[in-house]
């Protein structure tokens, strides 16, 4: 094997060890750990809604803080101090106790995740690019399962042995740090290559359709990606299953990305992302309207198996279609995505609190996921690189 490509799997590698870090655990932790948080705390729903979309407000405001010139350093720089803070931020909720320092800590977060993977997208997607191994792109994006698979594991264990909610932060914290020691040693330091100067060329139509439906998307996925766990744990039928449902999204999430940017190469990136969003929305209508073993199994399954599919088949057309640095391309889609999620758990949780129930919120967000597909086909397919 040549050195380029033992870099280029020490690349890859390295991005997966940072996403699934500040990603898979630094934001989708809260899902696993919401039942027994809000449970001990006596949290309405809403307030559990706001503090995700705290999460979820951070988020957006990395990724606009992502598109300026204002973020200093190298983008590797940038991509160890946002693990830093993702994992200090994500252990430091096991200490906290008023749902002020949840919001602040939870905000503080969604920033560094943010950061984490416009940056570590950017630097990677761009590397492997030029050393011809963009099929490696899978790799990166496979963090995402990775984390959330490594984090419900580690929260369903914990909670077997009797450790209460702020054990299941402190330790997820933890583990997350793991990634400062592996990180900057699987992804080397080097002078990067001055991008082009954004806007020197025209501006592809599918762009601005492209962000409208990744926004579209972010939003449709996110109702169940919060309050999945807390589906299952108020539905005596299915409550058994509250220890896998989450493993079980992480495990479909770790292949899919292979999978669907596979199937982005064969019917063209925009047609892969219109089925991924169909169906995504069939596993979120599942998730309210069929609250069986199976129908919640298929649930996770569909999301796990889709929304980092989703994630990767739109940051990786939005590259191709940037005209200059893909950062800054990179981060407005981000940022679009951010705003769907900051709606999303907020509505849920108010709507839950009135009427009892997640019915409304979800088929809010199937919809969602299917006027995305239809955009991404007429608007983005035309432009779209196969």
């Amino acid at each position: 094997m040549t050195s380029a490509a033992v870099h280029s799997r020490s690349l890859a590698l390295g991005a997966l060890v940072a996403i699934a870090a500040a990603v898979g655990i630094g934001r989708f932790v809260y899902t696993p750990i919401l039942p027994p948080m809000t449970a001990a705390l006596g949290m309405p729903k809403a307030t559990a809604g706001f503090i995700a979309s705290a999460n979820f407000l951070g988020y957006l405001t990395g990724a606009l803080l992502a598109a300026t010139p204002f973020v200093p350093g190298s983008r590797r720089t940038g991509l160890v101090a946002a693990l830093a803070v993702s994992a200090l931020t994500t252990g430091a909720m096991g200490l906290a106790s008023s749902t002020a320092a949840f919001l602040v800590l939870r905000f503080v977060g969604g920033v560094a995740s943010a950061l984490a993977l416009v940056f570590a997208s950017a630097l990677v997607l761009d590397r492997l690019a030029a050393a011809g191994r963009s099929q490696l792109s899978a790799v990166h994006f496979g963090g995402v399962g990775t984390g959330i698979a490594i984090s419900a594991a580690l929260v369903s264990t914990l909670m077997r042995l009797g450790l209460g909610w702020r054990a299941l932060w402190l330790a997820s914290g933890g583990v997350a740090l793991i990634a400062l020691a592996v990180v900057p040693a699987l992804v080397p330091d080097r002078r990067e290559a001055t991008a082009a100067a954004a806007g020197t060329g025209p501006k592809p139509r599918g762009l601005a359709s492209l962000v409208v439906a990744y926004g579209l998307f972010g939003f449709g996925y996110v109702i169940t990606a919060t309050f999945l766990v807390t589906i299952v744990r108020g539905s005596p039928d299915v409550r058994p299953l509250e220890p896998i449902v989450w493993i079980v999204v992480g495990l479909t999430a770790i292949p899919s990305v292979a999978l669907w940017t596979w199937a982005g190469r064969r019917v063209g990136i925009a047609r892969a992302f219109a089925l991924a969003c169909v169906l995504e929305a069939l596993g979120v209508a599942a998730s309210v309207l069929w609250i069986t073993t199976p129908g919640i199994l298929l649930a996770a399954a569909l999301l796990g198996g889709t929304f980092m599919g989703l994630t990767a088949l739109g940051l990786i057309q939005g590259r191709q279609l940037a005209s200059g640095d893909p950062r800054r391309t990179l981060a407005i889609m981000t940022a679009a995505f951010g705003v769907g999620q900051i709606v999303g758990p907020a509505v849920a949780g108010v709507v839950y609190d009135a009427t009892g129930s997640f019915v409304a919120p979800s088929l809010a967000a199937v919809a969602a996921l299917l006027m995305g597909a239809v955009l991404v086909t007429a608007n983005v397919a035309r432009d779209s690189t196969r």
